[in-house]
């Protein structure tokens, strides 16, 4: 995707702030533990934080949290929900924080917006020694066939390569780290995945696909209409038709470490 469409989308969040502080799910605290391991200190930035579901996970841990957000509205949420975080404005390609003053930067479902040719030098440059970068993602695990059957009905820009156990690997791998261009700070990178799962209904599983960012971009009438198929098959496919059901989760973790 070039940079001019990934910003649009990465930009469109800001409306739907209050929707994904609601809808969004958290992360499991094993993919967390397992992303902060071998981090030479408790300093830890949620970059890209958005309302703060990743922060969250963070503070339960007692780790010394710190959110970086570029979007106000987000930030905002974050604030509300988490008023005792320490939360800033800023971005991955100027992060505002100084030299070596975390011990780990982690990103939730937001590695994938940065421009790492830029980003990577800032990650690098507020990372300790042998701090840990890690990305993670909340990915549905669509070997089950109901979690199928919706990924296919409400397509790519609601549940995209990123979003299913079977394709999130390749569809991240290294391509969201920084790389050789970025003066090989980084070593190689790992991947793992660990169990989730969020209690949904029908309605607020489709009001969860409502805010992605390929979801909140469309044109009004073709977003009710793939919100309007997801509705419909949710609602008559018998493991999620009556009442509360588990989104079966994977939190896919992608991690390196600054050299």
């Amino acid at each position: 995707m070039e940079q001019g469409g990934r910003d649009v989308l990465a930009s469109s969040f800001g409306i739907a702030a209050a929707d994904y502080a609601a809808h969004r799910p958290d992360y499991a605290p094993a993919a967390v533990s397992w992303a902060l391991a071998g981090a030479p200190g408790p300093r830890v930035l949620d970059l890209g934080a958005g309302t703060g579901k990743l922060a969250g996970t963070l503070v339960a841990m007692g780790v010394d949290v710190v959110a970086v957000e570029p979007d106000s509205a987000m930030l905002s949420e974050l604030r509300r929900e988490l008023p005792g975080v320490r939360a800033l404005q800023g971005s991955a390609e100027g992060i505002p924080l100084p030299d070596g003053s975390v011990d780990a930067v982690l990103a939730g479902n937001a590695l994938h917006w940065f421009d790492m040719d830029v980003a990577g030098a800032e990650i690098a440059r507020v990372l300790a020694p042998g701090g840990v970068l890690a990305g993670l993602w909340n990915v549905m695990d669509d070997s089950v066939e109901w979690v199928a059957g919706l990924a296919r009905v409400a397509g790519s820009a609601a549940i995209g390569v990123r979003d299913t156990v079977s394709s999130w690997r390749g569809a991240t791998a290294a391509l969201h780290l920084p790389g050789a261009g970025g003066l090989g700070r980084f070593g190689s990178a790992e991947q793992a995945e660990f169990a989730h799962g969020q209690r949904r209904t029908a309605e607020s599983l489709v009001a969860t696909l409502g805010t992605r960012a390929g979801v909140l971009v469309m044109p009004d009438q073709e977003r009710e209409a793939l919100l309007g198929r997801a509705r419909a098959f949710l609602t008559s496919d018998p493991a999620t038709a009556d009442g509360e059901f588990t989104l079966p989760l994977m939190t896919g973790v992608l991690r390196t470490r600054r050299l």
